[in-house]
């Protein structure tokens, strides 16, 4: 609908409201005029909230529920030491502890599940039950994929994880080469210049600094799936693509620049990156 046909979808419209004895066909009319105006003012509006996609060169990735399939043993970790204390875990308790620093995370639980426990003594069970079951952790789809295209086109990529540095090399026993592809790793937990952990943007910060060529924060792309972690890169003004749990709502998930069922969904060449080849 043009300019045109909206000034007379007004003036029709106007026209009909104001006589009673205005003519059947000229009402029909405005009636039809009336709900083509409202279509394109309805499409107007949803063209406005779909994001812009801007080029990038660089990429950051958290680790956690995004290249590792590991969000589900810490929830049940979690729910396993807050149950010696016949305490639940609730799903909202989780999901406000996604993409946290440890020790945040533990004061999370601690505080919401009223765990009768300090944090250090939190922490030492967790880690204990943590080594025994993060050796053998498997890839989510698309990750390994994605990783291996980005360094074979020569797309520099650094990890950005709230776990510490101990952790990470116990979750990433199995894909050592894999992980090896990162030009550098900032491990939350453990790296003395993150000070404030997700969703403070300092951990995506440090990691664009950390590059060779130091790229503007809107020249790189955070892969994330907590909320905390999307909040963190967009704080740090940098465009998210998130992979989400599938519990989360939408409305969670509206402040990601992107949303994906998972990584095998990503197309690099809307972000001005080199294409999958098949």
């Amino acid at each position: 609908m043009n300019l045109k046909t909206l000034v007379a979808c007004i003036n029709v419209y106007t026209l009909y409201n104001a006589k009673a004895s205005i003519g059947r066909s000229e009402k029909e009319e405005a009636l039809r005029l009336q709900a083509n105006f409202t279509k394109l003012h309805n499409r107007t509006k949803e063209n406005m909230a779909q994001k812009v996609l801007r080029n990038v060169t660089h990429c950051i990735f958290d680790m956690d529920g995004l290249l590792l399939d590991t969000e589900k043993i810490y929830e049940e970790i979690t729910r396993q030491i807050a149950g010696s204390f016949g305490r639940p875990y609730p799903e909202a308790v989780r999901f406000r502890v996604m993409g946290t620093q440890e020790k945040r995370s533990a004061e999370i639980a601690i505080d919401e599940c009223q765990l009768p426990i300090t944090v250090g003594d939190f922490l030492k069970r967790y880690h204990k039950m943590c080594g025994e079951r993060m050796r053998n952790v498997p890839l989510l789809e698309g990750a390994e994929r994605l990783l291996r295209h980005l360094h074979a086109n020569k797309v520099p990529f650094a990890l950005a994880t709230s776990s510490g540095a101990e952790m990470v090399e116990l979750k990433t026993t199995n894909h050592r080469e894999l992980f090896d592809l990162f030009n550098h790793r900032v491990c939350g937990s453990s790296d003395k210049e993150v000070k404030n952990g997700k969703p403070a943007p300092d951990i995506f910060l440090i990691a664009a600094a950390r590059f060779s060529d130091k790229p503007k924060p809107e020249n790189c792309l955070v892969f994330e799936d907590s909320p905390n972690g999307v909040s963190a890169g967009e704080s740090a003004g940098m465009q998210t693509i998130m992979v989400p749990d599938p519990r989360l709502s939408k409305d969670r998930c509206s402040h990601a620049t992107q949303v994906l069922r998972s990584l095998e969904d990503f197309k690099p060449e809307q972000f001005g990156l080199p294409a999958f080849k098949n």
